[in-house]
């Protein structure tokens, strides 16, 4: 099994990935933490900087049908009865390259009765001036098409003020209400006039946020950003991607039964579809075989 841990560097930024799960454990630009990390002998923590694949967010009772067929998997968060973040952050992935500032891993997703379909994923960490990109690209190497969905989990930092004094820029429009015991899917709806409508900077403040937003303002160049800063300093750290990620997860890491990991960074979660994406189908990939999908994000200092 691949314990590894590999560092890449680049641009005044260092990041220490881990060969299990290709998680982060950490990043940062000239010393300063851009992300919620995590020791080197510690397991990952409320999923910082977990890789997930082969679907995003929660699948509920972990049931879902495709294709006509139903199908049944693993409930890893039993107090909310969900499957939740895929199958790739608890495995081992394989070297690939690694150069003083890129970083390649591999794995494979082998079917089973819960996920009887095979891909192959393929995830590239790079530093340059620009900041810490990762380009991830999944196979379809079976017999069958595939349901997929892919996103990062990291959790930013502003700065090291409280995050309620934090600012928050979020170009979306529109949020996906959820159910407040299970955090499951009810309605899209538009932000303006709630908590959620963060298009013009603003304080985060005490909103709870633990919600996926769409409607997502590109700019010139095809880009979302969301930009999360600590004004006592000017500091920041923002976060890029494509329209390959038409949705965003949101969340303010309110963590009641931790109370010394909660509102420690705001995960920040461009995702490829919505949760629930399996049973929906809405902005759900599906690679036949052979068939590949490529997506990217880059996350970067203010």
């Amino acid at each position: 099994m691949n314990h590894r841990e590999y560092r890449i560097e680049g641009g005044g930024y260092t990041a220490v990935v881990l060969g299990f799960g290709a998680t982060v454990r950490e990043l940062t630009h000239e010393g300063r933490p851009l992300v919620v990390g995590f020791g080197s002998d510690e397991e990952m923590p409320n999923f910082r900087g977990a890789f997930v694949a082969p679907w995003p967010n929660r699948i509920a009772d972990g049931r879902y049908t495709f294709d006509g067929e139903d199908y049944q998997l693993p409930v890893n968060e039993p107090e909310r009865g969900a499957a939740l973040h895929g199958l790739v952050f608890g495995i081992p992935w394989t070297l690939v390259k690694h150069t003083p500032s890129t970083l390649e891993l591999a794995c494979t997703i082998e079917p089973t009765a819960a996920y009887p379909f095979e891909l192959s994923l393929q995830v590239r960490f790079s530093l340059d001036g620009q900041g810490f990109r990762t380009d991830v690209a999944a196979s379809n190497i079976g017999a069958r098409r595939a349901p997929y969905g892919v996103c990062p989990h990291p959790y930013l930092v502003g700065g090291p003020s409280p995050l309620d004094e934090w600012v928050l820029e979020l170009p979306a429009s529109t949020v996906l209400t959820v159910t407040p015991d299970r955090l499951l899917p009810v309605a899209k709806e538009s932000v303006a006039g709630t908590p959620f409508d963060f298009r013009s900077a603003r304080a985060i403040g005490d909103v709870q946020i633990d919600h996926a937003f769409t409607g997502l303002t590109l700019d010139r160049d095809g880009r979302a950003t969301v930009r999360v800063t600590d004004p006592a300093l000017g500091t920041g750290t923002a976060m890029v991607w494509d329209a390959s990620c038409p949705w965003v997860q949101i969340h303010t890491a309110d963590l009641p039964r931790k109370p010394e990991s909660t509102r420690l960074g705001l995960a920040v979660e461009p995702m490829t579809c919505p949760p629930e994406a399996f049973n929906t189908g809405e902005d759900l990939v599906v690679l036949e075989p052979g068939e590949s999908h490529s997506t990217g994000w880059t996350i970067a200092a203010l």
